[in-house]
């Protein structure tokens, strides 16, 4: 009987130099990884799989999408971008814009003169297209069957030029914000300082001829100014307010503590204030004027 010699248990013949020859394997796998760029992975990590091979034989598309498997389309049958549209809109039957909202400048002026000349603009040309010159433009156009734009078209413009003159020095800058009331019937003898509240204008007057006109502005309801027919009865230059202590240049006085005199208040602040119960006048050049023409005893007339 034959016998053989055994080895260690769990150890194959020749364990050592086996051991030496697995272990300078590794190393140079290691090593191979290194140099080719690889991260290293922690020691009892999980090797990451290694990224599976294109399935399409196509390469790597660097811009796109982590993930996304873009078809291939061969070169033969790529498709050509579609053309975009060349059909241009109609064109509109009222011609071109000249002017819309947020326009500024003398031809809105001009328009806002003519308008007013033929009664849908009530107030005086500011040279900016606001709401209220919007509003203008659709009352004109729905009069002549134009489209209600609210824009100052071509085909909308020269309707308004046939129907209108060309606008004056005085009707492009007015004197005053609103056209000024038609004078009362007591306002057309004599030096009158004839006063409207419904326009806010007051026209200096003699024997019915209209010499200048401003805008005014008068008391509040809790201290409203007097209306009726008043004369000047004392004229201060430099008056200051006993009762409110505050400045009224230029007052000529009509009737009791109420007068027609220069505001900085209303200068600055314009219709959101209001006097305690005097005639208000913004402009000082214009105040100023009027003092030096009117005399003690001439005739005012207040009316709404």
């Amino acid at each position: 009987m034959i016998r053989t010699r055994r080895t260690g248990r769990g150890h194959a013949p020749g364990g050592s130099k086996g051991a030496a020859a697995t272990a300078a394997a590794v190393a140079v796998l290691a090593l191979t990884a290194v140099t080719a760029g690889c991260e290293p992975q922690a020691a009892g990590s999980t090797p990451s799989a290694p990224a599976p091979a294109p399935t399409s034989g196509r390469p790597t598309e660097d811009d796109a999408e982590p993930g996304a498997d873009k078809p291939t389309t061969p070169p033969s049958a790529s498709a050509e971008p579609s053309a975009p549209s060349t059909s241009a809109p109609p064109p509109d039957p009222q011609g071109k814009v000249l002017m819309a909202s947020g326009a500024q400048g003398k031809q809105v002026r001009e328009l806002q003169a003519r308008l007013r000349q033929i009664g849908h603009f009530d107030r005086s040309p500011t040279g900016y297209y606001g709401t209220v010159t919007v509003a203008s433009v659709q009352s004109f156009q729905g009069k002549r069957g134009l489209s209600r734009t609210g824009k100052a078209d071509t085909l909308t413009w020269q309707k308004l030029l046939g129907m209108t003159h060309e606008p004056t020095a005085a009707e492009l800058n007015p004197p005053t914000t609103r056209p000024v009331a038609k004078p009362d019937k007591r306002c057309m003898t004599g030096r009158v300082i004839c006063i409207s509240k419904n326009s806010r204008s007051l026209s200096w007057m003699i024997d019915g001829k209209v010499l200048s006109s401003m805008d005014v502005r008068f008391g509040s309801q809790y201290t409203p100014t007097r209306e009726g027919t008043f004369s000047v009865y004392w004229k201060s230059r430099h008056h200051v307010s006993t009762l409110y202590d505050s400045p009224m240049p230029y007052a000529m006085f009509f009737s009791g503590g109420q007068a027609v005199h220069y505001s900085s208040d209303f200068a600055a602040r314009g219709y959101n204030g209001a006097s305690h119960g005097c005639v208000n006048v913004r402009d000082e050049g214009k105040i100023a004027s009027l003092f030096a023409q009117v005399r003690k005893g001439d005739k005012v007339v207040v009316y709404g």
